[in-house]
């Protein structure tokens, strides 16, 4: 098995909220990523996905609880000690053209992080590695020169995807990189990541809400709802037994061309979702499972392995 490269330890973030309440972003999650791995985290738009991604980096500092890269703890290093980690810790974000400087060619854009951490010598080699890095990401050499607004939503995550790689990071923070994207070109990016994973052993966080996106990349799969984990696991065996009535869900919201391909049916989901500044007593998803019962608004449960999968469920679905 491999090394665990990165672990969080009872992390949570709360954020202020107008009436002197906090919104509980994330809540006392705890979960270890392997090194060379691609962890599948999942949910609705809400419930911390992308909040725990920047936890993870620290680009955002936690309320409490600690994250450990090579087993060192980031949360308690000062900024000169992150300074020297901080290359190795990526991200590849949802919009590449906010996280693109406009003023900037695509040569300056991939080129910053070699002049930043000096990994070349020389202007004329950070030239050839830039195109380099351009290959790899499939960006013609005629592209150099050119800037964010003469390029696709694809075609600026390429140069996103090359600019993160730049630093030849251990470990990237993937928020959302093709939910803007149409389907072929979000196939294109997907198969690019794929590949940079296996030439490079890159471990990957792969942020999204599409569960078909997650099964075909990773190969673990975390699935959140209001800033808890309710579900993890590897991705083939929680795609074929979910235990938790909402992986269930999230799974049956999966388009389908034949419904005699849905497999067996739940009850639909009810009701909105209750806000992350109150959420309600024991399981944060009672108020929305049909399977709820007395122990769930007393007691919030814990995650509990089945086999290879956790679950943080009163009630986890047969297999």
């Amino acid at each position: 098995m491999s090394e665990v490269l990165l672990e969080a330890r009872h992390l949570s973030r709360f954020f202020p909220s107008p009436g002197g309440k906090r919104v509980q972003a994330v809540s006392d999650v705890s979960l270890r990523i392997q090194e060379g791995e691609t962890l599948g985290l999942v949910g609705e738009s809400g419930c911390g996905k992308s909040t725990l991604g920047r936890l993870l980096i620290r680009t955002l500092k936690p309320t409490s609880g600690e994250v450990l890269y090579g087993g060192r703890s980031l949360t308690a290093m000062s900024e000169k000690e992150f300074h020297g980690l901080r290359r190795e810790l990526q991200m590849i974000f949802q919009d590449p053209y906010a996280s693109l400087d406009p003023r900037m060619s695509v040569r300056d854009l991939i080129a910053e992080p070699l002049e930043t951490w000096r990994l070349c010598d020389g202007k004329q080699a950070v030239t050839r590695r830039v195109l380099e890095l351009m290959a790899a990401a499939g960006l013609p050499e005629e592209f150099l020169h050119r800037y964010p607004h003469q390029f696709s939503g694809g075609q600026r995550q390429r140069i996103g995807i090359a600019r993160a790689i730049a630093a030849r990071p251990r470990f990237i923070v993937c928020d959302e990189p093709v939910s803007a994207l149409d389907i072929s070109v979000q196939n294109q990016i997907l198969n690019l990541l794929k590949e940079l994973k296996g030439a490079g052993g890159l471990t990957l966080l792969f942020i999204s809400h599409d569960l078909s996106v997650v099964r075909y990349l990773a190969d673990r799969v975390c699935v959140m709802f209001l800033g808890k984990i309710c579900e993890i696991g590897p991705a083939e065996e929680v795609y074929r037994h979910p235990r938790h009535p909402y992986t269930r869900f999230l799974l049956d919201a999966i388009p389908q061309p034949d419904p005699r391909l849905r497999g067996r049916e739940m009850p639909m989901l009810e009701g909105e979702p209750p806000s992350p500044a109150n959420p309600p007593s024991g399981c944060r998803f009672r108020t929305r499972c049909p399977y709820a019962g007395e122990c769930c608004a007393r007691e919030e449960p814990r995650l509990e392995k089945d086999g290879s999968v956790e679950a943080a469920c009163f009630f986890p679905l047969g297999l």
